[in-house]
């Protein structure tokens, strides 16, 4: 069987201690908006969207995971970070103004892609998020694949 032609990416969905606090974190630092919310007898889900980037959050009183560092938890079966894509990590940073908690980083990659650097974050329950910029795909030719 082959992927469905019209398959695309939907979702993350988190666990939240805070939904409020994970809410104004995505909205602030990452421009979402809220796009919806879904509620049962006694839970609500908020659906966070930026362009075709969506978060789903989902409030959680089960103990937190390990707190993860550097570039996230390297154990299977785990999210490592999420990522995003910005023009410029250092005035990303700047505008941050020491606010957000970096756990790794800045990092410059210049060996692998000349322009490529990072830099890690956390949110609100700790999830490590990878901010890129200059981040290329190889050309076909370098994956040993015809064009």
């Amino acid at each position: 069987m082959t992927a469905p032609a019209s398959l695309r990416w939907a979702h993350v969905g988190l666990n939240c201690r805070d939904q409020a606090a994970t809410e104004e974190f995505y909205t602030r630092w990452f421009g979402f908006r809220r796009a919806r919310v879904v509620s049962g007898d006694g839970w609500t889900v908020l659906f966070l969207r930026r362009g075709e980037a969506w978060l789903e959050l989902f409030g959680s009183d089960a103990e937190p995971a390990p707190a993860a560092k550097d570039d996230g938890p390297a154990n299977p079966g785990t999210v490592r970070h999420l990522a995003f894509q910005v023009d410029d990590v250092d005035a990303f940073l700047a505008g941050a103004d020491g606010e957000l908690p970096i756990s790794l980083g800045p990092l410059g990659f210049d060996e692998y892609i000349p322009g490529w650097r990072t830099v890690w974050v956390t949110d609100p329950d700790g999830v490590v998020i990878e901010v890129s910029q200059g981040y290329t795909d190889q050309s076909p030719e370098e994956l040993g694949r015809p064009a």
